[in-house]
């Protein structure tokens, strides 16, 4: 059944309607308690979850005007899956409904047939039999042979022998052993509804692979060259002839993407602009989540949704199994695991800390030295994204330091990203996740340098972007940063101020082991001089502004 859900978009306010349709959920995946919901796929997405039914609406009544609401690129993508999977369904009803009227007319064409070569086989019988009559005896004693051969056979299997079974239809003894399914259940299933009612007894079925979600585990092996393995929600423990072992989640169902959430109470500090939207899909995807923020004020929403209230980070870590954190930089990490009523006076033996902040590989260090010394356990998982990945769960995950807590958080990061991956001891996903970042700022300085340069020498900035996108550099991070810069809009999805500071830390890093790092260097100048002219907490991509003034 086609729908538009509602879910999340009252009081937090993030989501818009988003089309997708009911399906049956897998067999081990319980139904949440309280109020009537249905199991949802989302178009556009590899997204499933459970939505209450008031949150659900008829698909075509409200399409019209949910586009004219909704103007961006993922709804109208969305949109473009359902009218295609729509097309490819009435296909598929046509293609039924024609084979059905080429079968019938080949039953009838082979009655025909029968008909006509059983006329034929009596009209040449009759013949024989008139000739047979007027020739010698030993024809006579031929014909009978020949009659004899035949009447060894009763009339009725002479009828079967000689009339061919028609195509498609099977013996009567066989009746019972295939069923097909009507047409008509097929698009009461596939088709718009106007009320939701469950389907009593016949659903889609649900798909068995889904490719959303991977974890990516670091090759433990003496050979020089580093490999990673991906692995699928679907595989299980296996072992590669590297040495490299991939893991299935124990909490994940590992069907079409839906998720089995952790019984564990799970805490979190820090709700920024990607703190928000990871908190928002552990929510939705039925975890227990116990915020905490600075800003206090900033939990009400999350709250609303079904969040607990901790007072303090200390509160939170004592309350909670496992505690993940978020915050901007190497001394608000410090301040939070170290400061008064912080994470570390919350620590006992069995308590779980992880750190999803990006801060330098000396920092995390320490502070997995702290949380150890206590009894507890460390992880470093910082992400890569920005605040619409966040929203959306695509953000890409690093993580390092203590396996089985990795194993334990498996539902929570299905549920925040697309793909995690496990890089061995503390300090390495700190050092990889600065390394991506100096990537992707040292671009951005470049994006913005490219546009300027054809600006000045009388070239279309907007011709520039097209001729990019068509090009090996497509990619979707350089069509959203040049149209924010195209269209002057610098509202932040990844603040300036932190690809600066990332920038930064990376050049530390290449200093700590005497490695040249010219280009982020050059990078950073251009950043520190935005900062100079007030774009910190705008978009990183107002660095465009340093080139203008």
């Amino acid at each position: 059944c086609l729908i538009l859900s509602f879910f999340c978009r009252g009081k937090l306010g993030r989501y818009p309607p988003w089309p997708g349709k009911i399906v049956n959920p897998p067999k081990d995946l319980k139904k949440p308690r309280g109020k009537k919901c249905f199991f949802v796929k989302f178009f556009g997405t590899e997204d499933h979850a459970w939505i209450k039914v008031e949150q659900l609406k008829p698909y075509h009544p409200h399409k019209e005007e949910m586009i004219k609401i909704n103007k961006g690129k993922r709804f109208q993508q969305a949109v473009d899956a359902v009218e295609e999977f729509l097309r490819k369904t009435k296909g598929k009803d046509q293609a039924s409904s024609h084979n059905s009227n080429e079968e019938k007319n080949r039953r009838n064409s082979s009655e025909e047939r029968s008909k006509q070569s059983a006329g034929e086989e009596k009209r040449k019988a009759s013949l024989s039999e008139g000739k047979l009559k007027k020739g010698t005896g030993e024809g006579k004693k031929r014909v009978s042979s020949v009659s004899s051969e035949r009447g060894s056979k009763s009339p009725l299997k002479r009828a079967q022998d000689q009339s061919p079974r028609k195509r498609g239809r099977p013996p009567k003894d066989e009746k019972d052993l295939t069923i097909p399914e009507s047409s008509t259940v097929k698009r009461v299933m596939t088709g718009t509804v106007a009320g939701f009612k469950w389907p009593p007894s016949v659903s889609e079925p649900v798909k068995d692979s889904d490719p959303h979600f991977h974890h990516f585990l670091l090759s433990q092996t003496e050979k020089p060259a580093v490999c990673y393995q991906a692995i699928t929600k679907k595989l299980k423990v296996c072992e590669e002839e590297t040495g490299s072992t991939s893991i299935q989640a124990a909490d994940s169902t590992a069907v079409n993407g839906s998720i089995t959430p952790t019984d564990k109470k799970i805490g979190f500090l820090g709700l920024g602009l990607m703190g928000s939207g990871i908190v928002s899909n552990l929510l939705k995807m039925g975890h227990t989540v116990t915020v905490w923020n600075r800003t206090a004020e900033k939990c009400d929403l999350f709250i609303q949704e079904g969040a607990r209230l901790g007072r303090t980070p200390a509160e939170v870590v004592s309350t909670c199994d496992i505690t993940f954190a978020c915050v901007s930089d190497p001394k608000a990490a410090k301040d939070l695991v170290l400061g008064p009523s912080g994470v570390l006076q919350g620590i006992r033996p069995g308590k779980c800390y992880v750190d999803m902040s990006t801060v330098d590989a000396d920092t995390v260090t320490e502070l997995a030295q702290v949380i150890v010394s206590r009894g507890g356990r460390f992880l470093e998982a910082p992400v890569s994204g920005n605040q619409q990945l966040s929203n959306d769960g695509m953000l890409v995950i690093l993580a390092a330091g203590d396996r089985g807590l990795y194993e334990d958080c498996s539902s929570c990061f299905q549920a925040m990203g697309k793909t995690s991956f496990f890089l061995g001891e503390v300090g390495n996903a700190a050092k990889m996740m600065l390394i991506v970042n100096m990537v992707q700022g040292s671009f951005m300085a470049t994006i913005a340098e490219g546009l300027t340069l054809a600006q000045v020498t009388g070239q279309s900035q907007q011709t520039l972007l097209d001729i990019l996108n068509q090009g090996q550099l497509a990619s979707i991070f350089l069509d959203q940063k040049c149209q924010n810069i195209l269209q002057g809009n610098f509202k932040p999805d990844f603040y300036l101020k932190y690809i600066q500071k990332d920038l930064r830390l990376a050049i530390a890093l290449g200093d700590s082991v005497n490695h040249p790092t010219p280009m982020a260097a050059a990078a950073n100048e251009v950043y520190k001089r935005a900062k100079a002219l007030d774009q910190s907490d705008n978009d990183m991509s107002a660095v465009y502004r340093a080139y203008i003034h």
